[in-house]
């Protein structure tokens, strides 16, 4: 199973303020745990929503709205990707992270949806599809990795 692990969003962290060493560190420390009991896929932080952009869907029509969004507990300051066996594994890993923030914070769990959960809709042509566009990103990836 995997999950996106979502750090919500401070006024610190919208406001741009950077983290202290000791968070970065601790962070680190956690990081290198979770690579190496295998469950770690990916983590990033993210800027400000004062330097991102929503783009609202209407039928046809596309507007976008730039940054900065007022709600900041509806917002993400960062991510991790997981590979766990449940749900309550993942619930555990969150419970030994540090806080990510220098006031009460929150972070989510939220499972990713695996090709199998689709049923008969996700044919097998959309199946390649999906395996084909996979394959391309990798490459990519590797391609643009210094």
């Amino acid at each position: 199973m995997r999950f996106m692990i979502l750090v919500k969003a401070s006024r610190d962290s919208e406001a741009g303020v950077m983290p202290s060493e000791d968070l970065l560190a601790a962070m680190g420390k956690y990081n290198e745990e979770l690579a190496k009991s295998g469950v770690l896929l990916a983590a990033e932080g993210l800027h400000p929503s004062s330097k991102g952009a929503r783009v609202r869907f209407s039928g046809k029509q596309r507007t976008v709205i730039d940054g900065p969004f007022i709600e900041t507990k509806e917002l993400i300051a960062g991510f991790w990707l997981w590979q766990c066996k449940s749900k309550e594994e993942a619930i555990e890993w969150v419970k030994r992270c540090p806080n990510p923030h220098n006031e009460d914070s929150e972070i989510e769990i939220r499972q990713i949806f695996e090709a199998e959960e689709f049923g008969e809709v996700f044919t097998p042509e959309l199946r390649e599809q999906e395996e084909r566009v996979r394959a391309q990103a990798e490459q990519l990836a590797k391609a643009a990795k210094p």
